[in-house]
């Protein structure tokens, strides 16, 4: 190709150059993917460690748009609610392994559904990436002592054709 012709490289994404601590508040935010699996009631077993997800929400979980209905406040409301920062996510054992903040964090690249890369906030439920639809309860609506009734595996798996570098035809 001659020299005239010859695309621009773009540059690489903030994800990709800077560390997480050095990420801007509004950066930082925006590695989150709006999946919503972090917001499903989780069980820990005491003698293991071992963490359990269930298809039980948040009380704040909007099922619709896998988002909180209350982010700003949610630490008031939710006492268990986790602030996720650059300093903790390494020790948060918990979260789905499709987490942007994981993924990027262990120092790979964010997936073709991500936000970020596909410009929209839908790809993330278009690939079953998102609780949308799986949700089966509200932690409001189920006794703790329930929960073991709820105990699902998908929020720590891959859904299937979602870990490729493009959007599956």
């Amino acid at each position: 190709m001659p020299e005239s012709r010859k695309v621009p490289d773009k540059p690489l994404p903030f994800w990709r150059t800077k560390k997480m601590s050095e990420m801007t508040p509004r950066e930082w935010e925006s590695l989150c993917d709006g999946c919503g699996r972090c917001c499903l009631n989780k069980l820990t077993d005491i003698d293991t460690g071992e963490t359990v997800y269930t298809d039980v929400g948040c009380k704040l979980l909007d099922t619709t748009s896998c988002r909180c209905a209350d982010y700003k406040n949610r630490q008031k409301k939710v006492h268990d609610c986790v602030r996720l920062t650059w300093r903790n996510i390494r020790r948060l054992t918990w979260l789905p392994p499709t987490c942007g903040y994981v993924l990027v964090a262990s120092g790979q690249d964010l997936p073709w559904w991500h936000p970020l890369v596909s410009g929209s906030p839908e790809t993330v439920h278009e690939a079953g990436i998102s609780v949308r639809g799986k949700v089966s309860a509200n932690e409001v609506d189920v006794p703790d002592r329930d929960l073991v009734d709820y105990i699902v595996k998908w929020p720590q798996r891959w859904p299937k054709g979602s870990r490729g570098k493009v959007r599956p035809k």
